[in-house]
């Protein structure tokens, strides 16, 4: 029987919930399709900070490098707003896509009929939106060099360098590329090339790599433009393509076509690697323990990581097919309601889902 190694890092807020409705889920289907997962679960973000003063211990490093997948469900909380930034639960994650080389970050975002009305787009807009946002993750203004706040004569200056590489922004566009070219063979390049050095070479190197994809049609964007057509016409895009700081916007804006931003899952992928795989949303901490959070992000997050890194594509499938027939059943948790559904908490999204498998 084929085993796997998948480190589950709960996190914080609403993350113990949904990532306990997803192991459930996860050890059944595994059963029912021939493959153990041995799970290893380990701190990080808050709980971690309360245990060893650092959001990301050794420890869980050394076992996110040394697995097959990373599940991650969220980490934050505002109790920890003032403390040293470097300490932080988000410093955490930087430190950890960092230290597992985790460049691309892949979102898709794809409308479920069954959700159609819990957009606050109309129906004829978003129908047909079937897209990938495909964001660097390693580079960009949130890595670059020199950064920091310095007191002035006229008072404190802060600063942020943004910064790409040859090599980042060549390697990344491959990516979105080679996923075009499994889908609708378009890719539209996110950037401002109009007013940032940095973007001009993006543009650049983008329209160099595209000479490799023939069959692929690449356009460009400025980022307000797109982040405007993201709302006009989404059903426009396939593939979209940007650096670390305008995809940490674009996604959850197009996150939003769905309704929710509870409902997306992402992965974060390395050359070579384990991939980190996480719902978009965030820890939402001011509903934890009350059984309101929605776990299908988390659940969907597992089934991309059954499919591209494990290679369990079957019991993906299934897992995708059970999500629709529960929403088709009716079944919503209270972000994702409307007047004909049926009201119900994660645990019972989670039973739901269960009884698809038997």
């Amino acid at each position: 029987m084929k085993q796997h190694k998948i480190v589950l890092l709960s996190g914080d807020g609403i993350g113990p919930e949904i990532s306990s409705v997803t192991k459930e889920i996860l050890e059944k289907v595994s059963y029912k399709y021939n493959f153990k997962i041995h799970f290893v679960e380990k701190l990080f973000g808050g709980k971690a900070i309360d245990k060893f003063n650092k959001p990301l211990p050794d420890e869980t490093l050394y076992e996110c490098k040394n697995c097959d997948a990373v599940l991650l469900a969220a980490i934050g909380d505002p109790k920890y707003d003032n403390i040293e930034r470097g300490l932080r639960p988000e410093s955490g994650l930087l430190a950890l896509r960092a230290g597992m080389s985790l460049f691309a970050n892949i979102r898709p975002v794809k409308i479920l009929p069954s959700l159609i009305s819990a957009s606050t787009l109309k129906p004829e807009i978003i129908k047909n939106v079937d897209l990938i946002v495909v964001r660097e993750l390693t580079g960009g203004i949130y890595f670059g060099q020199p950064k920091g706040c310095i007191e002035t004569e006229s008072g404190k200056r802060a600063f942020n360098t943004m910064s790409y590489s040859t090599n980042e922004i060549e390697r990344i566009a491959r990516v979105a590329f080679k996923l075009a070219g499994e889908r609708g063979k378009k890719v539209c390049s996110v950037d401002k090339a109009n007013v940032l050095d940095v973007s001009q070479l993006w543009r650049e190197k983008v329209s160099e790599v595209s000479n490799e994809f023939k069959d692929i049609e690449l356009s460009n964007l400025y980022v307000d433009n797109a982040a405007m057509q993201l709302i006009r016409n989404p059903e426009q895009f396939d593939v979209i393509l940007t650096g670390n700081l305008f995809g940490d916007i674009i996604s959850d804006e197009a996150a939003m076509l769905t309704g929710s931003i509870g409902m997306l899952p992402s992965a974060s992928l390395s050359t070579d690697g384990p991939g980190l795989f996480e719902p978009v949303h965030g820890s939402a901490p001011d509903i934890a323990g009350q059984n309101k959070a929605n776990p299908i992000a988390m659940v969907l997050s597992a089934a991309m990581m059954l499919k591209i890194t494990l290679k369990e594509k079957e019991a993906a499938a299934a897992i995708e097919e059970a999500v629709n027939n529960v929403l088709k059943h009716g079944f919503r948790t209270p972000d994702i309601m409307n007047e004909s559904s049926i009201e119900v908490g994660c645990k019972e999204i989670g039973k739901e889902l269960l009884k698809e498998f038997d």
